[in-house]
């Protein structure tokens, strides 16, 4: 049994700040919270950490990313997305993508993301096994999607091969406590009615979420006019693939009536500030989106489109681009930002009764963020400082289901060195074909 004494515990459920409480964990779960003399005096065995200048917080949730995609950071830069896809990322992945790529690819992201605060990632790419194996070997929580397109990549050849490589996996890895799946179809401009019909019908079948682009670009809206005379939501929604297993990924460009859509349907939307910024796709009406009552988590996207995973930054961001989008400064406040990185991205991934925020009988998923650096001082409001304030390199300490997986800014789950050194490997063979 563990006992956490921060100065500060916002356990986001309720929307409190305890000041001189502890957080009690018996082996992956939360037990209690509780004023901190209550605490050791009901569990003196405990073992005790003290976090003196420390706020304790759920773990935040990343809830879209393409974690491999950390090998091409920085590779293409400066581009519209789909000169950035078709004239680089693409081929790229053709030609270097393997089960090999996607494991080391996805220990780095976890890493990086680990160091910065997120215990959960909501993951789409290929090769789905090495991206569910490197979460297990890192100890990191990870919904895996399962990527399916119509083209040939070096993974599968159509939309047949994509689906069948995701049921397998999704059966191997069934009962694995730290992964879970979805159906991922790549994106409307990229999926048949038809494959979108089996993946509504699939996703039945399996019980699992379907995480999807939608409505990223205003090119990708206009494709969709010339091609089927509709707008891609309407298409989707003709096709049943909007409900509540949906996790939308973008939503930038919106009317009024499909914001009141995504609502009906109980669609959640994954917004991702700086990858919408740095592609010039646009400024997502986040602050309608709440207020018509959707479900919003935050997401970095990849790291070949960020550059970062940095879920603290995206914060920030995400709270700032409401404000000066919407004119209105009491947009987005710090209390709701940091809900939508915690308990928003766990109610997307219908996990909200397992992590998301710090309740006892919950998995503990718990960071620690260090506020004794001058740029974090004096602290009026650590809720503020969070979002406003804080850097990555702030968090010192994290849990994932009650185990120690980063403590004192040392990774204790991977091997991180060595991690490094294969990325090193991924640039010289990248460059070498490039």
């Amino acid at each position: 049994m563990q006992i956490l004494l921060p100065r500060w515990i916002i356990p986001i459920q309720p929307r409190v700040i305890l000041e001189a409480h502890a957080l009690i964990i018996d082996d992956s779960r939360i037990v209690d919270l509780l004023p901190a003399s209550d605490a050791l005096t009901q569990y003196p065995e405990a073992t005790v950490t003290r976090l003196p200048q420390h706020v304790l917080l759920p773990g935040l949730v990343n809830l879209h990313a393409h974690s491999a995609m950390t090998l091409l950071r920085g590779y293409a830069d400066d581009l519209a997305l789909m000169t950035w896809l078709n004239e680089h990322i693409w081929p790229a992945e053709g030609r270097h993508v393997s089960d090999e790529f996607v494991f080391d690819g996805t220990l780095l992201a976890i890493a990086e993301m680990i160091a910065g605060g997120t215990t959960c990632c909501n993951d789409m790419y290929f090769h789905h096994g090495a991206v569910a194996r490197a979460a297990l070997a890192s100890d990191f929580r990870m919904m895996v999607g399962c990527s399916i397109l119509e083209f040939p990549t070096p993974y599968a050849a159509n939309a047949d091969g994509y689906i069948g490589k995701a049921r397998a996996c999704i059966d191997e890895f069934r009962g694995e406590s730290l992964v879970g799946f979805t159906l991922a179809p790549h994106a409307p401009y990229t999926v048949s009615d038809d494959t979108f019909r089996r993946v509504v019908t699939l996703a039945d079948e399996l019980d699992v979420g379907i995480h999807c682009h939608i409505h990223e670009t205003q090119d990708e809206i206009a494709g969709s006019l010339r091609e089927h005379g509709v707008r891609p939501l309407a298409r989707l929604a003709s096709l049943g693939v909007l409900g509540s297993n949906l996790i939308a990924a973008h939503m930038v460009h919106t009317s009024d009536d499909e914001l009141a859509l995504l609502a009906r349907h109980g669609v959640h939307v994954a917004h991702n500030p700086a990858s919408n910024l740095k592609l010039a796709s646009g400024f997502a009406r986040i602050a309608d989106q709440l207020a018509a009552g959707i479900n919003v988590g935050i997401g970095t996207d990849g790291a070949a489109s960020n550059n970062k995973l940095d879920l603290l930054a995206e914060l920030r961001l995400a709270a700032l681009l409401a404000k000066g989008a919407s004119g209105n400064p009491e947009v987005l406040p710090a209390w709701q930002a940091l809900e939508m990185a915690t308990l928003g991205g766990a109610r997307a991934l219908g996990w909200d009764t397992r992590i998301g925020s710090l309740e006892a009988g919950k998995e503990a998923d718990v960071i620690a963020v260090d506020l004794s650096a001058a740029g974090t001082q004096p602290c009026y409001d650590p809720v503020s400082h969070l979002v406003y304030a804080a850097d990555r390199n702030q968090v010192s300490h994290v849990w994932i289901a009650g185990r120690a997986v980063y403590a004192e800014h040392r990774h204790l789950s991977l091997d991180l060195p060595d991690i490094q050194q294969r990325a090193r490997r991924w640039h010289d063979r990248i460059i070498a074909r490039a």
